[in-house]
């Protein structure tokens, strides 16, 4: 058998106390392992160009083509476990410890690697905290200058079979987690508040002991948001951000800074049998004072008359003068039906992962509601979203996806006209039609209907990317970062961002926006294809050829004949350019 000598960046890593784990619930712990491997650590390893050497039963060997990026790729992982991690408590967590070295090894015909610099990574990693990344001297040098990390020297260390000591450097990741986060602050810092009154709507706590129960307080705190964006003269954080908080119990001036906003509404819900209380308070941030507090104790069939006097309360309380002036009638037209609510409701978290079997969920619930209640628009306006979403990640028929979709969307209009998810999804759908003008038409309608709405501004984003107007696709993606600074659909904002850099030309500006889109979403189909096709005019054929990979495994249909047929950008020597970068990673 062949081998070869080569310096190498070698990550080792495994689960603390896996044993202790799987004695607990081995079926379980296997489960969970799996499901971590394929969502986030392999898809984390593609995008920084890692190879995976050999799995060791709760542990992995990766080799990576430099140290900067198996840091990268470690410090990615260990920040989404604690994420993911949060709630979970201490004794069932899956927590990995991660050793990182660069040395000579050994590369077997089979491709394995033996080695001091193997063993080494392996002893660091041994040696690590649960949550932990260690790196050799050797492997911080290379480093230390090229990441915005802070590293923690704890000295030299003697490490089994290995025969002189190692000098240890240790990630402080807890202090490094806010910079590195995937939100991009596009303030530096600390967002300026509006001139306007400016209001977060954080989640409302379900009290009930009942988790079947939550949706019953998301809705209300996402129906009170929607309806209070409806008054102009409103800054109203959206959705995605407020519920960035869900779960926590933060500190409201800290929210308030992080979101720039000057009031806060938080409340919490309680559903014993056939009956609802549901309190809130508008909180003045900067003082803590509380401006208004209410609870209302109704039947549950009165929902949405208790959000009516919640949203019309908090308008009084905040700008009187514009409740006066404007006179705007808040409630939106509620569906017939509580239960068709509910599904929309509970369909809302899944129609936003681009992961298949959550949209497969996401669309089982929405035609649910439309079963219960035909003349519900809003449920008509999302599954036409989540078709129309099928279509583009080409995993449903064009045409006939698109003609399914767009009746819906126009069915939703006939429904109700004031409904601004009824234009919207009018709109995104024509966008990735080639339909530019009616696109930003419908766009700009959602709008007039709800100013606050910072997904349409993405989808105008999109739309002028798709027609060639990358600066001004560019403008509307700052628009709903101010409006939705932590905003669960931001991997989409970050797309659209490489796709107007790629239409302008700034390809390695596109495969850095887009890398961070795949970072957050692995399955995100366009964003795969905007990579590869970018890293391919960018050169970097490495890259472009890894992204191709990953986007045959989502769309294994995908070809150079169904770009030129399908895909929404307009002008053919935008499309030329795309396809060419795609042939360069080896799409025929």
């Amino acid at each position: 058998m062949s081998e070869t000598r080569k310096l190498a960046a070698i990550l080792a890593a495994d689960v603390v106390g896996y044993s202790r784990l799987a004695g607990l619930d081995e079926d379980r712990t296997l489960a969970r392992l799996r499901a971590l491997r394929s969502d986030l650590v392999d898809p984390t390893i593609a995008v920084y160009l890692g190879r995976v050497v050999k799995r060791t039963g709760d542990g992995a060997l990766v080799e990576f083509r430099s140290v900067v990026d198996a840091v990268r790729c470690a410090i990615e992982v260990q920040n989404a476990m604690l994420e993911r991690n949060a709630g979970v408590p201490p004794d069932r967590r899956i927590e990995f410890r991660i050793g990182i070295h660069v040395g000579d090894v050994v590369e077997e015909g089979d491709g394995d690697l033996m080695g001091d610099g193997v063993n080494i990574a392996a002893r660091l990693q041994g040696i690590g905290e649960p949550n932990g990344i260690c790196l050799s001297g050797a492997a911080y040098e290379q480093v230390r200058d090229k990441l915005k990390v802070d590293f923690e020297d704890i000295g030299e260390k003697e490490l089994k079979n290995i025969a002189r000591p190692v000098r240890v450097y240790r990630v402080a990741l807890d202090r490094h987690i806010a910079s590195v986060s995937t939100v991009p602050d596009p303030s530096g810092g600390k967002l300026a508040l509006p001139d306007k009154p400016s209001i977060a709507v954080l989640p409302f706590q379900n009290m009930s002991g009942d988790t079947e129960q939550e949706y019953f307080g998301d809705g209300i705190a996402e129906d009170i948001i929607t309806a209070l964006s409806k008054l102009r003269g409103f800054f109203v954080i959206a959705r995605n951000s407020s519920f960035a908080y869900k779960g926590k119990a933060p500190d409201i001036r800290q929210v308030a800074r992080e979101l720039g906003v000057r009031y806060i509404l938080e409340g919490s819900v309680r559903k014993a049998g056939d009956r609802l209380r549901v309190t809130g308070q508008l909180i003045h941030a900067a003082s803590g004072n509380h401006i208004w507090a209410e609870r209302y104790d109704r039947p549950a069939s009165d929902i949405f008359a208790v959000q009516d006097e919640i949203t019309h309360s908090v308008v009084a309380a905040i700008e009187p003068q514009i409740y006066a002036a404007e006179r705007l009638r808040l409630q939106s037209k509620a569906p017939e039906s509580l239960d068709a609510w509910g599904c929309v409701v509970r369909a809302m978290p899944y129609i936003w992962t681009w992961v298949i079997q959550d949209e497969d969920t996401g669309i089982s619930l929405l035609k649910r509601a439309i079963e219960l209640d035909p003349h519900y628009a809003r449920a008509r306006s999302l599954l036409a979203w989540a078709f129309a979403t099928r279509v583009i990640s080409g995993n449903l028929e064009f045409e006939s996806g698109i003609s399914s979709a767009l009746a819906l969307a126009q069915g939703a209009i006939d429904l109700d006209p004031e409904d601004p998810w009824a234009h919207f999804a009018v709109g995104y759908i024509s966008a990735f039609s080639r339909r530019f003008g009616p696109a930003v038409e419908e766009l700009n309608e959602a709008l007039q209907r709800n100013p606050n709405f910072a997904f349409v501004h993405i989808i105008l984003g999109v739309a002028y990317g798709y027609a060639g107007l990358a600066e001004d696709g560019l403008r509307q993606l700052e628009i709903a970062r101010r409006l939705s600074p932590l905003d669960q659909t931001q991997a989409a904002n970050l797309s659209v961002e490489g796709l107007c850099h790629l239409v302008a030309g700034r390809y390695a500006e596109a495969v850095r926006a887009e890398r961070r889109a795949v970072l957050m979403r692995p399955n995100f189909g366009t964003a795969w294809r905007t990579l590869t096709a970018a890293a391919g005019l960018a050169g970097d054929l490495e890259i472009a050829r890894q992204g191709l990979v990953e986007c045959k495994r989502l769309q294994p249909n995908l070809s150079i004949e169904w770009v030129e047929k399908y895909h929404p950008l307009i002008r053919s020597e935008d499309r030329a350019r795309y396809i060419e970068g795609l042939r360069r990673a080896g799409l025929e």
